[in-house]
């Protein structure tokens, strides 16, 4: 792992590339999916979603037992799963 930063930019559809050596690094490869955190005053965490069947994940269930409070309804994250799962990896997008 390095130890130094990276410099990368927004565009101005606020994309950004992950360089090439930490890609290499972790293994991702084109259509890798993240989970994407805001930490306050920080900035965004990205994590590595390694298992494709995501309906198991712990993120999913946590999300679910706080619906209500974060006004979803439990039946749109079974619907979005659902999608997720039917499409080839990769296609977070269509969600």
């Amino acid at each position: 792992m390095k130890k130094f930063p990276k410099v990368v930019q927004c565009d101005k559809r606020g994309q950004i590339v992950i360089p090439k050596d930490i890609r290499q690094e972790l293994g991702l490869d084109e259509g890798s999916a993240f989970w994407m955190y805001s930490i306050t005053d920080e900035g965004i965490l990205l994590k590595c979603i390694k298992d494709p069947n995501i309906s198991n994940s712990t993120i999913i269930s946590n999300v679910k037992d706080k619906s209500s409070k974060l006004n979803i309804n439990p039946d749109n994250i079974d619907r979005a799963i659902s999608r997720y799962e039917q499409k080839q990896s990769g296609n977070l997008e269509n969600i």
